[in-house]
């Protein structure tokens, strides 16, 4: 008996998206009720579709993106980079240059998603080929992720704003303070942050 595929609705792809910011189990309990979502697509607006590797790409969820890409879901560029994956993001960028202007979900670019891999010398390597916007983003991406090196980094090569405010308002040295990372405190401090 062949079990019957089922098209998903705008809600369950809605669901299946949020999940896929990094809601594992939610995740596999739908995608086992319906394979279909896999490479559904949630409208959030005009031109702003979000498959749920790409909500996991833009947060760094490497646990969900890496379950559906075993599910079958494509690997592109800004969820390679998010994963650390060197050889793939090189291979991209050497075989089409222009993919250093890529784009995740809501537009984010490459930069931003190549700091959840916590790779410098990837940071690095996608900036040098071109990818070059979002460096605020991926500043404060460095933060929540805790990683020095990266952060100054970006302050020092990519034109990152000591200043700027995250997606909830906050700069980075309130993020560091949250979070209770003395040693990032410190670090931007010594760049001139203030509270």
């Amino acid at each position: 008996m062949q079990t019957e595929q089922r098209v998903p609705n705008a809600d369950q792809i809605r669901d299946f998206v949020i999940a896929g910011h990094g809601n594992l189990p939610k995740v596999k309990e739908m995608i086992e009720a319906n394979p279909e979502l896999l490479n559904a697509a949630y409208r959030w607006g005009d031109n702003d579709f979000e498959t749920a590797i790409q909500a996991a790409a833009q947060v760094g969820s490497v646990a969900v993106a890496e379950f559906l890409l075993e599910k079958g879901a494509p690997l592109e560029i800004c969820t390679a980079a998010m994963l650390g994956r060197v050889d793939f993001v090189k291979n991209q960028l050497v075989a089409d240059p222009s993919k250093a202007n890529s784009l995740g979900a809501h537009g984010i670019p490459l930069l931003p998603h190549s700091v959840w891999s916590g790779n410098l010398e990837l940071v690095r390597y996608v900036h040098e080929r071109g990818a070059k916007a979002g460096a605020n983003l991926a500043f404060h991406n460095a933060i929540m992720k805790g990683n020095s090196d990266i952060v100054t980094w970006l302050l020092d090569n990519a034109g990152a704003d000591l200043y700027s405010k995250n997606y909830q308002g906050k700069t980075a040295l309130t993020v560091a303070q949250e979070r209770k990372n003395e040693h990032l405190v410190s670090v931007l401090k010594d760049y001139g942050a203030t509270d």
